[in-house]
């Protein structure tokens, strides 16, 4: 029960961002991560954070649910969250004359531009403010190929950002 206590709310949110669907959809999502964290909780490596195992079992399983229904979604729902769009216009100083309203739209339209791998490290760093161990552990990939796709996110991201005419410093 404390682990259901503990990560429900900011794995729902996750979820959430990485894809657009219902609350329904995303708490099935969620429920079956449950249970599985639960069936290996023997198999969890304690040289990892635990939660850093448990975003990587919703990672899969959020995936493998875009998988089966991609047909009917697009991936990355950034609905009613102010945080990514700040901390994204922080990090590349957009001009403060950007209407708010019209700065978060046109943020997610820049995103949804970007290849998954972009989009997935940028939620892990940016929105769920996890280190670069951390997304590693996530991603099962090296911590020298998260650094790159960091920074080559940033580059696209930024590339985007010059190509759809805003300013950055």
């Amino acid at each position: 029960m404390f682990i259901i206590e503990r990560y429900e709310r900011q794995l729902f949110a996750y979820i959430k961002r990485l894809m657009k669907i219902s609350d329904g959809d995303a708490e099935d999502i969620l429920q079956e991560v449950f249970i599985k964290t639960y069936e290996n909780l023997n198999d969890f490596d304690r040289d990892l954070k635990f939660s850093s195992w448990i975003y990587r079992i919703t990672y899969n399983h959020t995936i493998s649910y875009y998988r089966k229904n991609k047909a009917k979604l697009q991936m990355l729902s950034l609905e009613d969250n102010e945080i990514i769009f700040e901390k994204l216009r922080s990090e590349f100083n957009l001009t403060e004359s950007i209407d708010k309203k019209i700065l978060k739209e046109k943020i997610q339209e820049l995103l949804d531009q970007l290849d998954k791998k972009y989009k997935d490290v940028l939620i892990l760093k940016y929105l769920e403010e996890k280190n670069y161990t951390e997304i590693s552990n996530i991603l099962r990939k090296p911590m020298g190929t998260i650094a790159t796709l960091l920074n080559r996110a940033k580059d696209k991201f930024r590339e985007i950002l010059a190509n759809n005419h805003f300013k950055y410093e």
